[in-house]
């Protein structure tokens, strides 16, 4: 562009946050350099990408900024660093922010009420709930979609089941497909597999693979190899080239140990040229992204990563740590698939951050692939 300004930044910027380059959207250095001063909208976006990394030093500075500037009580901000800090482990942060707001408002409520769930406290999820009708506060979908997802987290069946049901009884809200997703999880991981495929089956939205997955998944929780198989079969139906089915249906074939059925998933997957999309886990030192996947070895330390993992290892099976390679694929000799257990990107990443932090201090290591 010949001329810029703080729109065109901030398009760029939101469209990097919104497509998955939460990277490249933590970079909005341009604008400064260009002569502009980052907006309220600008705090929302680069917000929303350290919450998406949990990179919660650089979180804490663009808050910082943001305080500077005046955007700190804009109410888009405020939810944003509501979920940033709850994402980053923080909760009494979220809290804090939540606290110090100068209004009441729908948006903060709803934020507050899914950072609740996403750290398993349902009970003041419900609570702070609870207190919206005596301030004034109409709860609308996307309250109640933070209400789903705290009681789905925290094993609440019976009080999320009862929340849909007011919503639509007593709030005329019309439930949405991520209000029904919310079900199907909270039913799955009650371990009520039939009840969510049967919910799934005659609830009065257009299915997506979103629904079958999450019913998928609780399958693998609950290792029920027939029903995940019906289930696989739909998600397919909608997305034959998505590889998540394929791999959560061979990791509950394999703990059934039904390893005919694995193989043939696996041939499924070669002949229609699916790719297993690749496990990274990423963790922030010193306002730097480390990236991590199993087999790569471009990190710089590589090799110190995976002395410190072999020790680390053989420490923790004098302590009685017993590998669970139920998942891992039968055609492996046991010496292999241990070596692949201890070398997920996740336990690269702890390692790494082992290795670099000082003691005490909090490890938040973040992975891409949630369901598998």
């Amino acid at each position: 562009m010949s001329i810029r300004n703080v729109v065109a930044c901030n398009t760029l910027i939101a469209c990097r946050a919104q497509n998955g380059f939460s990277e490249g959207a933590l970079d909005y250095n341009m604008m400064k350099m260009a002569g502009f001063s980052p907006d309220k909208i600008t705090f929302v976006s680069v917000i929303s990408s350290c919450s998406e990394l949990a990179t919660l030093g650089q979180g804490r500075q663009i808050h910082e900024e943001a305080i500077k500037t005046g955007a700190s009580t804009v109410i888009g901000v405020i939810s944003s660093l509501i979920s940033m800090y709850s994402r980053c482990g923080c909760l009494d942060e979220s809290v804090k922010a939540f606290l110090e707001r100068e209004e009441a408002n729908v948006v903060l409520w709803s934020s507050m009420i899914a950072a609740y769930g996403f750290h398993g406290k349902g009970e003041e999820a419900i609570e702070l709930f609870n207190r919206m009708d005596p301030v004034g506060l109409d709860a609308n979908d996307v309250t109640f979609l933070s209400l789903l997802y705290a009681c789905s987290h925290c094993g609440l069946k019976d009080k999320g089941l009862q929340f849909f049901n007011l919503m639509i009884e007593k709030y005329r809200l019309e439930p949405q497909l991520e209000h029904y997703t919310c079900v199907v999880d909270l039913l799955g991981r009650s371990g009520c597999l039939e009840e969510a495929e049967g919910f799934i089956r005659t609830m009065p939205v257009k299915k997506d693979a979103i629904i079958w997955k999450t019913s998928l998944s609780a399958c693998k929780i609950h290792k029920n190899a027939d029903i995940a198989k019906r289930i696989a079969e739909e998600v397919l139906r909608l997305d034959p080239q998505d590889s998540a089915p394929y791999v959560l249906l061979s990791n509950i074939q394999a703990s059934a140990k039904r390893w005919q059925d694995v193989s043939e998933v696996r041939k499924v997957m070669r002949d229609r040229r699916v790719k297993k999309e690749p496990g990274i886990s990423w963790f922030e030192v010193k306002n730097q992204v480390h990236q991590f996947c199993m087999g790569d070895k471009s990190h710089p330390q590589s090799m110190e990563i995976d002395m410190y993992l072999k020790e680390m290892t053989w420490e923790m099976k004098l302590r009685g740590y017993v590998p669970d390679t139920g998942y891992v694929l039968h055609d492996m000799d046991a010496e292999e698939k241990e070596h692949n257990l201890a070398h997920h990107s996740e336990k690269l990443a702890i390692a790494f951050a082992l290795m670099n932090t000082p003691e005490g201090v909090p490890i938040r290591v973040m992975k891409n692939l949630c369901l598998q």
